[in-house]
């Protein structure tokens, strides 16, 4: 496989560990702490680090390094919390600050992959927790 496939075919596979993060801790935060999505902060915020943790934990097993994986994860929460802020002087509507987070975290992701190009497009280093 080409360095360019793998490339996108790692941004792909973060799409899908991003989402898995989702999925998974979504439900264990709405039983851990009832009524967290009660406001559009603190929801988007834990949206954003369930998130993180799905692509934190592939990218760990994947063999990327800390450093790395904390530049994917400020590309995750950067554009919500710049976003935030017109939510707060009240020039965005809450799904504004959802959409348009997802919208701009893509480019965000793929700037973080391409400034580590090198990483991302090389073939899996794989890692076993706690090994």
């Amino acid at each position: 496989m080409g360095t360019t496939r793998r490339f996108w075919w790692n941004f792909l596979r973060m799409l899908v560990a991003m989402s898995g993060g989702m999925l998974l801790l979504g439900p264990l935060w709405s039983l851990v702490w009832p009524g967290h999505a009660s406001g559009v902060e603190g929801m988007t915020l834990l949206m954003a680090t369930n998130m993180t943790v799905g692509v934190g934990v592939w990218m760990v097993l994947r063999g990327h390094g800390v450093v790395a994986v904390g530049e994917m994860a400020l590309a995750m929460y950067v554009p919500f919390l710049l976003l935030l802020v017109p939510y707060r002087l009240g020039v965005l509507p809450a799904d504004g600050v959802l959409l348009g987070g997802h919208v701009l975290m893509l480019p965000c992701m793929l700037l973080a992959m391409v400034r580590r190009r090198d990483e991302h497009s090389r073939p899996v280093v794989r890692r076993q927790l706690g090994g």
